[in-house]
């Protein structure tokens, strides 16, 4: 039971960080009702900025570790979130109108364009940086010497992601740009008859995916100590996964999903091979999507006639 709950904190932890990925993903689907396939390289975009703005603030002599870390977050979610802002520009707004694999077609050049710029860059080789938050807590040790070990970066990683999603949650049900989000959402003629801005809309849509997708990166750096330029494309595919297997369109369905699939991965890699991880992750996405073709939490469409 020790090792299962050791686990099971593993699990919450990187499915945390998938889910936040996620729901940058899902609203811009639920928006525009296109994939974003750069969103992936927008969370390692994250991670790199959040790297480079720490070494910097370290080097400029700043040792106050939260104050650092609130700089570094806010440094990486702007400058990222200009990211997503230019790929709305540059890769969805000319081709919104076009047929629909277009804008499909663009943000994977757009995906591409970033790795390649992050390995031109940055380099290829892996990115080390030395551990931020250390320390934690034993919840358990049993007879056989095996210790629950949480630790205080994980607490971080968790409170995180339940703080951002309680204001995100907030943000599209009480306020104006929520309103909007969902306007746009139903009928995108219909809400800019009525007032709404659809391309500011649209715009701030990317803008607050992007930022999440920085939170993300930060924190992927903070609990992995490292970064790459190709970790978007693998951590994209994985949130991406979630946000289809919870619901896509839905935003408590791609943090289920996003906890669901850090969950199957860390288990599978406990209990059975570490290979075949994400055959195990996959295998159960279609087995859900045989039985439950919208998600765990996903509405079927309706079509307006």
């Amino acid at each position: 039971m020790d090792y299962f709950a050791q686990q099971l904190i593993n699990g919450l932890v990187l499915g945390s960080i998938y889910g936040l990925i996620a729901i940058g993903y899902t609203m811009v689907y639920g928006i525009v009702g296109m994939i974003n396939f750069a969103h992936g390289d927008i969370f390692m975009i994250g991670g790199f900025i959040a790297m480079i703005s720490f070494l910097v603030l370290v080097s400029l002599g700043l040792t106050a570790i939260p104050l650092i870390l609130l700089i570094v977050l806010l440094v990486s979610m702007v400058i990222t979130a200009l990211y997503g802002w230019t790929i709305e520009r540059i890769a969805y707004r000319p081709l919104r109108h076009s047929f629909r694999l277009a804008p499909m077609l663009s943000a994977i050049g757009m995906s591409f364009v970033l790795t390649n710029f992050s390995q031109v860059s940055q380099g290829a080789r892996v990115k080390p940086v030395p551990p931020i938050i250390t320390g934690g807590y034993t919840l358990h040790e049993g007879p056989e010497g095996f210790a629950v070990q949480l630790s205080n970066i994980q607490i971080v990683v968790v409170l995180a992601t339940i703080v951002l999603l309680a204001v995100f949650t907030w943000l599209v049900s009480r306020t104006r740009l929520g309103r909007d989000m969902r306007a746009c959402e139903q009928d995108q003629t219909m809400a800019s008859l009525l007032g709404v801005d659809v391309d500011r809309t649209i715009s701030m849509t990317f803008v607050i995916g992007a930022a999440l997708a920085a939170v993300a990166g930060m924190m992927y750096l903070l609990y992995y100590g490292l970064v790459d330029f190709f970790m978007g494309f693998v951590a994209g595919i994985k949130a991406f996964t979630a946000a289809v297997l919870g619901g896509i369109g839905s935003l408590p369905g791609a943090m289920l999903g996003g906890l669901a699939i850090g969950l199957i991965e860390t288990f599978w890699s406990a209990y059975f091979s570490v290979e075949y991880k994400d055959v195990a992750a996959f295998s159960i996405l279609i087995v859900v999507l045989i039985f439950m073709p919208t998600g765990l939490l996903g509405r079927p469409e309706v079509e307006k006639v």
